[in-house]
């Protein structure tokens, strides 16, 4: 015969017989309102037209950020197997195999320009924006970055054609230079490092690394909203990466932030839809321009420029300027990771652990089994933030699993 369920917490509610008998208490364990979860701000309703535009973020983001690494293996792969296929066995002609195409005259002949048109606003507004409006910083630590782009961008091309005038020769005798010979109508025949296949490997590296501020801004949002939260309390602990700006620097993010996030978000979505023709004009000169070496060559220059600056000088502490996404805070992290003090009880389970009768995990060491509790999570994460919190969560349930083991022994016995 069925009967009536005992109280999980027969002892909480202070005596008052209307709560004593509840099996889940509002209030959870024993602490006072600031302490208890649910107390921090949550994010506004998201309309119909932030949908949106986050899912073309997001498909951007796939489309841009491509590992890097594989893209790179694919450049140099890609100009060699196709580039001596060409060379060897042509391809069927097509539009991109006229130099009189769209796509060449108005976007791979001034490239540089086109990324340029992107890339300094995006570069200056959004490092404005993690700097929290420090002027001098941008322009210190951020910009220089586009103008060491576009020097190398300008030593190669005209070492290019320095190389291309110097060691070529016109096809009818009587026209010593390059100029000359094409005036006359003749051609020039000389080592033509391919340009095209430079800059459109060069601005395509150089903008997948300056869209990385990108990746995880819109955290931003949510650390400003819990920091302003926490400030308003006085909380004085957590790992809110805002936590080390002072209030003119958080009111100053707060203001950029909202203003300048949908001016880089159209930016950005012009900067992946730039790399993504870059990517296809460059199949086209694979297909029907230069020979194999003269764009091997050229692919290898770009990845090395890439690599010098991006992967090896930027990175560098102490040398100017800064990676892409250096702030006065660091937002980009893989994850929220819960941290807790060394006096709360230590929830890490060894690979010698197992979970007893009880539901406890049950560490075997040399003295044997050891039982610790473990904080409250939902779907991986930690039902609390607050330090206090957690440790009385913690206390009481482990409180209420020992009493449910000497009453099962009660029963046995």
């Amino acid at each position: 015969m069925a009967t009536k369920r005992r109280p999980l917490r027969p002892n909480l509610g202070g005596g008052q017989s209307n709560s004593s008998n509840m099996n889940f208490r509002p209030g959870g364990p024993d602490i006072s309102r600031s302490e208890a979860r649910g107390t921090r701000p949550t994010a506004a309703p998201t309309s119909i037209r932030e949908i949106l535009v986050m899912a073309v973020i997001h498909l951007c983001k796939k489309t841009i950020f491509f590992n890097t690494d594989l893209k790179v293996a694919l450049y140099l792969g890609s100009l060699f197997i196709i580039s001596i296929i060409g060379d060897f066995l042509p391809f069927p002609k097509t539009y991109f195999a006229r130099s009189d195409n769209l796509f060449n005259l108005y976007f791979v002949k001034v490239g540089w320009g086109w990324t340029l048109l992107f890339l300094v606003p995006f570069t200056v507004l959004s490092s404005y924006t993690i700097t929290c409006g420090d002027m001098k910083r941008m322009l210190r630590h951020h910009l220089p970055r586009v103008m060491i782009a576009t020097f190398f961008w300008f030593f190669w091309t005209k070492l290019f054609n320095i190389v291309e005038t110097t060691y070529g020769r016109c096809t009818t005798k009587g026209y010593p230079s390059k100029s000359m010979c094409l005036k006359a109508g003749h051609l020039w025949q000389g080592f033509d490092i391919s340009g095209h296949a430079f800059i459109l490997i060069h601005s395509s590296l150089v903008l997948i690394e300056e869209a990385r501020p990108i990746i995880k801004w819109e955290t931003i949002k949510e650390h400003l909203r819990n920091e302003l939260h926490n400030r308003s309390v006085s909380e004085t602990t957590g790992s809110n990466p805002l936590r080390a700006l002072n209030d003119e620097q958080i009111r100053s993010l707060q203001f950029l932030y909202t203003r300048l996030t949908p001016i880089i978000r159209t930016l950005f979505i012009g900067m992946a839809a730039l790399q993504l023709l870059w990517d296809i004009m460059l199949v086209g000169t694979m297909l029907y321009y230069h020979r194999m070496i003269e764009k091997v060559i050229s692919g290898i220059v770009a990845i090395l420029t890439w690599y010098f600056t991006y992967r090896f000088w930027y990175p560098t502490n102490g040398l100017l300027p800064e990676a892409p996404g250096n702030g006065s805070f660091y937002y980009q992290r893989d994850s929220f990771v819960f941290k807790r003090p060394t006096h709360l009880p230590n929830c890490t389970q060894p690979a010698s652990s197992q979970v007893s009768s009880s539901g406890l995990r049950a560490n075997y060491n040399g003295n044997g089994p050891t039982q610790q509790p473990q904080i409250p999570t939902f779907m991986g994460m930690p039902l609390f933030t607050n330090v206090k919190a957690a440790s009385a969560a913690a206390n009481l349930l482990q409180a209420e699993q020992k009493k449910g083991e000497h009453q099962h022994t009660g029963l046995e016995s």
